[in-house]
């Protein structure tokens, strides 16, 4: 959309003559475009490198591999995005349309969504697992996983239709705005609502939980050995969470923006979400090409054995129920050694016994 046909368009009419817009702070502009140029430079292609990995190298695909590759894929979807919005925060102008304003948008909130509950999946199952390590075999077939991976993707893609509602281009003089309907308050805070309870507190209070479950069973048991892959998941949620924070304190501003009366108090809020809006949703991108730079870290003791296949060991190596299958393996090996232990104490009580009754046979063949 050109200057021009902002000021013709009757789908874009002004959302307020008057009021600023996200992209009228030239310094978050620059900085969010900045940032995001960083991230499609190094989440694109280390998200692509986390696919790969997993297709091409990993030998078994466990559950927690599974999961991973769903959200490298929900990553660096998002990633393919950042473009797009780093020329609109350079133009400060949207020029490729309202259809394009709803199908970016609901793409993005369709991986923040993805991206969480891949997240939550991923801690309830490491829950079960070392909770309940009888049950786990119950929910770790392959049949079950992708059913469920198929239902948090339909899942996703219906609650990111908000977007599609409420997403539209408005102008302000020359300008065209990417943006929702900021005249309509209760759009506002339907739409913010919906994605800090889904895409926020529900999420992380199932994770917060799972993880005190999980540290305190760790340290009741013999598990220490896998506190190296929890760490690398607890690093995952609690990058995420810092990340998306600021995001949802924006959201929350604009919410309370919208339900507040007019007054003084409303237009310092305006002021905070709208100067506030492009820098922390260019935050929140980074989450998605930190998990790549998270598994190098991880797994850079592998590198030199592995090379290129490094992340796939490190990806088999975190899977919870492999760490099963070897404690597994290696508690039966223990027991059969226990059992050689004993049969071969057995023989030598029986050969001590034998030694015994001979030598006192001896005497009393002598004295006859």
């Amino acid at each position: 959309m050109t200057q021009s046909s902002c000021q013709l368009s009757v789908n874009s009419t002004a959302s307020s003559a008057g009021n600023v817009t996200i992209v009228d702070n030239k310094a978050a502009t620059t900085m969010g475009a900045l940032i995001l140029s960083l991230v499609f430079f190094l989440g694109f292609p280390g998200n692509l490198f986390v696919i790969w990995s997993i297709l091409a190298r990993a030998r078994k695909q466990s559950v927690t591999t599974l999961l991973i590759l769903n959200l490298a894929i929900a990553d660096g979807s998002l990633m393919a995005l950042t473009p797009f919005f780093v020329i609109y925060l350079v133009m400060k102008n949207w020029v490729i349309g309202n259809l394009m304003c709803k199908i970016l948008f609901y793409l993005c909130l369709a991986n923040m969504y993805a991206s969480i509950q891949l997240i939550t999946l991923m801690s309830v199952y490491r829950l079960v697992a070392i909770l309940w390590p009888r049950h786990v075999t119950l929910i770790s077939s392959r049949k079950i996983v992708m059913r469920v991976l198929v239902g948090i993707w339909l899942m996703v893609m219906v609650t990111s239709i908000p977007a599609l509602i409420f997403r539209e281009v408005r102008c302000k003089g020359t300008t065209a705005v990417c943006d929702s309907f900021h005249d309509e308050d209760n759009h506002v805070v339907l739409q913010y609502m919906l994605e800090l309870v889904l895409g926020f507190l529900i999420p992380y209070g199932v994770i917060v939980f799972s993880y005190i479950r999980i540290l305190r069973r760790i340290r009741q048991t013999r598990f220490r050995r896998r506190i190296r892959s929890e760490k690398l998941i607890l690093a995952i949620v609690v990058t995420f969470c810092l990340f998306w924070l600021p995001y949802h304190i924006v959201n929350m501003i604009q919410v309370t923006w919208a339900l507040c009366p007019s007054g003084t108090v409303k237009t310092i809020l305006s002021k905070i979400w709208h100067r506030g809006r492009a820098v922390t949703s260019s935050i929140a991108f980074i989450s998605s090409c930190a998990n790549p730079v998270l598994y190098f870290f991880a797994g850079k003791s592998y590198i030199r054995r592995e090379g290129f296949a490094f992340m796939a060991r490190l990806f088999e190596g975190a899977g919870i129920d492999s760490g099963m299958r070897k404690s597994r393996q290696n508690s039966q090996n223990s027991k059969d050694k226990d059992k050689e232990a004993d049969a071969v104490m057995l023989k030598e009580k029986e050969a001590e016994s034998t030694n015994n009754s001979s030598s006192t046979s001896k005497p009393v063949k002598n004295g006859k």
